[in-house]
């Protein structure tokens, strides 16, 4: 039987809602408009659209995804993070809106701007690619332990044209040699405490790379393993510019300290949380 959009989309907020689904409304918006190849404007122009049987087959996927808690961002295979869309893969986090919280503490405090970015733990890329964004001289070095991650940050790079200013490569921080110094160094390493990854929203804990989440018994072995290295990619000092778990600032600013740094700055996200300590390496 032929059925309207505008029915549809009731009815599929109504089906989202009953799962607890926060964000009914702009779900099934983003999912239609996905499904359908449409633009916001479109979508709103067309309410009386009657869909064809494949397109509600292929609707009724998207949706019964979202009732299982996958992300949009999952479903649609990307998301928008600060000027750009990124492709995200299951190797890779879903970039949150905190996360842009390093971009502006980055670009606030390294003046002038820096010619060589390293990204510690890169993912999709979305963080050192925005900052290339913003800084048209630089050229950095991304790097994960995977490397299905590292093909997707690649893959970014080349949709934004900045591959020949980016190299992605799969390999532990602790043995990369760098081969020329860093100006900056970035990282959003794994920081969540093994205590909190059991309360985790399902959409993160069943959709996001567990080797992207875990920061050990109280989330600061990522820390403790990158800023004793911080000597040897900054041979001539620069910035350190971290994301954290919002408890840890006060534990990843000493480590900061002691191992020299100076200028130790915290930043806060969109709620008020501490989400960035940075410092000035000697």
């Amino acid at each position: 039987m032929p059925q309207a959009l505008k029915d549809y989309i009731t009815q599929a907020q109504d089906r989202l809602a009953s799962c607890g689904i926060e964000s009914p409304e702009l779900d099934v918006s983003l999912l239609v408009q996905h499904v359908l190849g449409w633009t916001q404007t479109k979508l709103f122009m067309n309410s009386d659209y009657i869909l064809g049987d494949d397109e509600v087959a292929s609707l009724n996927i998207a949706i019964s995804r979202r009732m299982g808690r996958e992300p949009v961002s999952r479903i649609i295979g990307h998301r928008g993070f600060w000027k750009s869309e990124f492709k995200i893969s299951p190797q890779t986090l879903d970039p949150r809106p905190d996360s842009e919280t390093l971009i502006e503490a980055a670009v606030k405090l390294v003046q002038p701007a820096p010619k060589r970015v390293i990204d510690l733990g890169t993912g999709s890329g979305c963080l050192l690619l925005s900052l290339l964004q913003e800084w048209p001289e630089a050229e950095g070095v991304g790097l994960d332990l995977s490397a299905a991650a590292v093909a997707t940050a690649a893959e970014n790079a080349a949709a934004l044209k900045l591959d020949e200013r980016v190299k992605f490569m799969a390999t532990d921080w602790e043995a990369y040699a760098a081969q020329d110094g860093f100006d900056v160094v970035i990282s959003n390493p794994p920081y969540i405490t093994a205590e909190e990854l059991t309360g985790l929203e399902p959409e993160v804990i069943q959709y996001d790379p567990m080797l992207a989440l875990a920061g050990g018994d109280d989330g600061l072995d990522a820390y403790r393993s990158i800023v004793p290295l911080l000597k040897n990619l900054m041979p001539r000092g620069g910035w350190i510019v971290f994301e954290i778990g919002h408890t840890q600032a006060n534990s990843v600013k000493t480590m900061l300290a002691e191992a020299g740094g100076t200028m130790i700055q915290v930043f806060t996200d969109l709620g008020g949380s501490d989400r960035i300590v940075a410092a000035k390496m000697p």
